[in-house]
């Protein structure tokens, strides 16, 4: 490692600078979203097109995480960082120039190959420049924080450039601060890489890369109600990926992923919980977002404003992390978190009558509050049982399972879903439908919005009124099934890491 000796000053400030992709990281999932309409009105892309415009940055940065963390380890992770920052940088001018619809997919799925650089190698350059384990618990919780504070900028920048510039604007924010680590990066900055690592295995990383790839795009077509036949055929394809990867792992010298660090049960244990973390914060964010917009007919800007103070709860938990640890025990920590959580939950299934807004943001902040504790303690926990060598791959691991957890989180939650709305929306008795409407309305919230917009006024509100009723119906059950598995992990986590001490202990 180079640059080792660092004064405490300079090593902050090197934290800031890593803190600053982190945020761009979580904003640019954010500001797509806001941007499609203006996008799809000029570029005018086809309905398979677009979903692979939302999809496929998060379809190839998860997949490319586990290489890019041992690449890390092998080339050095500043270096990482730097060459990734770079391809960032000029991936989103390709994204904000885009003139056609393959462009942009391209520009798309090279940001998430760039992005799959950022976490691995920031995480892990925490792990090295904060050798005391109470500083690095401080750390590690500030770099959470900044991808919730990215959360919490993205629909505010994203709204004010939409409504100023062309949609390409929003892409352009991430150049200046790319150019701003690509500068100060080296300087702050310390370098790091395991010496014994060896040549990156190519059929390896080929095989994870695919692997996780299939499982996740499976889960998404499953979320979406596409082709479950389709989507069953690409997860039990990806498993068997996965299946000889792991097997391949056992026999190579120097393998891509050191299976030994699952022989750890605190590291097995931390994953599974982080796991579980990202499966109920995911799938219930995906419900309060439809809910803003399709129930109480918020525009998807005011949407995003009204999602800040999750975002808000979200830093501040994180920050306030260290401070729990330093007076309870992890287990203890974790179980609070997650009772606090399953009590914002039930916030959010009490849904209809008086107050709705109010109440929606209510169990957000909540839920967030409860959560957000338990991802910033994983973390650290993970990381401080990891080798220092092997910590670009731990980083890997970690940011894998919350991509896993988040995916399945909105795959079985939203199947939870939609099954709870369609059987709603079977009792529903709409006058003036056709068979194919019928279907349509029967099928989403947003197919009944479709076709409520060409019904007469008695009509079209006799129909939103029934979606928007099935609706809340959905988010109650599946906010109900959030609360009791976050019960039964609370109950779980106090009895299985009541040993497990602070990792600044």
């Amino acid at each position: 490692m180079t640059g080792a000796s660092r004064t405490p000053r300079r090593k902050w400030l090197g934290l800031a600078v890593i803190a600053l992709p982190c945020l761009l990281y979580s904003m640019d999932l954010t500001v797509l979203n806001l941007a499609v309409p203006q996008l799809s009105a000029s570029l005018r892309p086809t309905s398979a097109q677009l979903l692979w415009i939302v999809d496929v940055y998060g379809f190839v940065l998860a997949g490319s995480l586990i290489t890019m963390g041992t690449l890390g380890d092998r080339i050095g992770r500043r270096r990482l960082l730097l060459i990734g920052a770079a391809v960032f940088g000029a991936a989103s001018i390709m994204t904000a120039f885009a003139s056609s619809a393959e462009w942009l997919i391209a520009a798309r799925a090279i940001l998430g190959l760039a992005a799959a650089t950022l976490a691995p190698s920031t995480l892990s350059l925490i792990r090295n420049m904060f050798e005391d384990a109470s500083e690095r618990s401080t750390a590690i919780a500030i770099w959470v924080a900044s991808f919730s504070a990215g959360a919490a900028v993205g629909p505010v920048v994203g709204g004010a450039l939409l409504e100023y510039f062309w949609w390409g604007a929003v892409f352009l924010v991430p150049v200046p601060v790319m150019a701003l680590l690509l500068v100060t990066g080296p300087r702050l900055l310390p370098e790091f890489k395991n010496p014994a690592a060896g040549r990156l295995d190519v059929l390896s990383a080929a095989q994870s890369m695919a692997a996780v790839l299939l499982v996740i795009y499976g889960l998404k077509q499953l979320a979406q109600g596409d082709g479950a036949s389709g989507a069953i055929l690409a997860i039990v394809l990806g498993l068997a990926v996965g299946a000889v990867f792991l097997r391949r792992q056992r026999t190579l010298d120097i393998p891509l992923i050191d299976l030994r660090l699952f022989d750890s049960g605190v590291f097995s244990t931390a994953l599974a919980i982080n796991t579980l973390d990202f499966f109920i914060g995911f799938g219930s964010l995906l419900f309060i977002g439809q809910y803003l917009q399709s129930v109480l007919a918020l525009s998807p800007l005011a949407a995003g404003l009204w999602m800040v103070p999750w975002a808000l709860a979200s830093v501040a938990a994180s920050l306030a992390t260290p401070l729990f640890t330093g007076r309870a025990r992890p287990a203890i920590v974790m179980a609070s978190g997650l009772i606090l959580a399953a009590i914002g939950f039930a916030i959010l299934a009490w849904t209809g009558g008086p107050f709705e807004l109010s109440k929606v943001v209510a169990g957000s902040v909540v839920m967030s509050f409860g959560l957000t504790p338990l991802t910033t303690l994983m973390t650290d926990v993970i990381m401080s049982t990891a080798p220092t060598e092997r910590a670009g791959l731990a980083s890997a691991i970690s940011e894998t399972s919350s991509e896993f957890g988040g995916a399945l989180g909105i795959a079985v939650l939203g199947s939870i879903g939609n099954a709870v709305y369609r059987s709603h929306m079977a009792g529903a008795i709409v006058q003036g439908l056709s068979a194919g409407d019928l279907r349509a309305a029967a099928s989403t919230i947003g197919g009944a919005t479709d076709v409520a917009a060409r019904l007469p006024g008695p009509a079209a509100a006799e129909l939103l009124q029934a979606s928007r009723d099935a609706f809340s119906g959905s988010m109650t059950a599946t906010a109900t099934v959030c609360a009791a598995i976050a019960i039964a992990a609370a109950i779980v986590s106090a009895a299985l890491l009541r040993d497990v001490r602070p990792p600044s202990s």
